[in-house]
């Protein structure tokens, strides 16, 4: 009989009476580490079966999720994480970076005076899944705004988003791939499509028969972005406040001397 080195009772068996720890540990070893990385991304839950809801019946599902059953879903922290790492990595790996957007935007670099700006815009890019989760937190705030008589809270409803959003960066993946491949300008078409997505998820989610659920979808969506992208415009001008007080003077000074 072996003695639970966790809290010294007799054991008999695999598993200690008292405490419920395992008798002996097993070794670490390839399949282990393999589980332990399937637990992280939680892998090893129903990634097929999440896709495939969110692809044929995205709204109900994650409705179902909230509400009623939670073992086949993948969560959706995880889902919007991993989905995100996947965007970046496709991106990078077909070249399609911030110059590509702006391009097809007809917003040049040269145009952002501002340093905290284009540090800001770099980090959205480079670290596309923290801003996907605060784009979808603000666009959340809004959806319960609009839709506050439904009695979903705000993380249920950030929920909601992840699941999303990483559908979205999914969907912009398979466009980039597309794009490297072919070399035809798809970003346009890609932003298309993932907008209706969104639109007919979250209509979806609340009232699917009534037209009035994606018009707000589409305005909470609208406003989350815009939100977003001004709370980067004002922190770029306060960390940038004397650099354009300076060029303020500047102008000023132009200005005087002309006169």
């Amino acid at each position: 009989m072996n003695t639970c080195k966790n809290c010294n009772e007799p054991v008999n068996g695999n598993y200690c009476p008292n405490c419920g720890k395992a008798a002996n540990l097993k070794r670490i070893d390839s399949r282990f580490i393999i589980r332990e990385i399937a637990s992280a991304f939680n892998a090893e839950r129903g990634w097929l079966y999440t896709l495939k809801e969110l692809l044929i019946r995205p709204g109900e599902s994650i409705r179902r999720y909230i509400t009623e059953d939670r073992s086949w879903f993948v969560k959706p922290i995880a889902f919007v994480i991993i989905t995100s790492l996947i965007y970046t990595l496709v991106s990078n790996y077909f070249h399609i970076d911030a110059k590509e957007f702006q391009a097809q935007l007809s917003v040049e670099k040269e145009t952002l005076v501002l340093p905290t700006q284009i540090l800001l815009i770099n980090w959205i890019i480079d670290y596309n899944g923290y801003a996907t989760l605060i784009t979808g937190f603000f666009m959340a705030l809004w959806v319960k705004l609009f839709f506050r008589k439904s009695g979903y809270n705000l993380f249920e409803i950030f929920a909601l988003f992840c699941y999303m959003l990483g559908m979205g960066s999914l969907f912009s993946s398979v466009f980039f791939i597309i794009q490297g491949l072919t070399n035809l300008n798809l970003i346009l078409i890609s932003t298309l499509i993932v907008t209706i997505y969104y639109i007919w998820v979250t209509g979806q989610f609340f009232e699917r028969k009534k037209a009035g659920s994606y018009i707000k979808a589409f305005i909470s969506c609208v406003l989350g972005l815009l939100t977003f992208g001004i709370i980067i415009g004002f922190i770029a001008v306060f960390m940038d406040f004397e650099i354009i007080m300076e060029q303020s003077k500047q102008q000023l000074t132009t200005m005087i001397i002309k006169i």
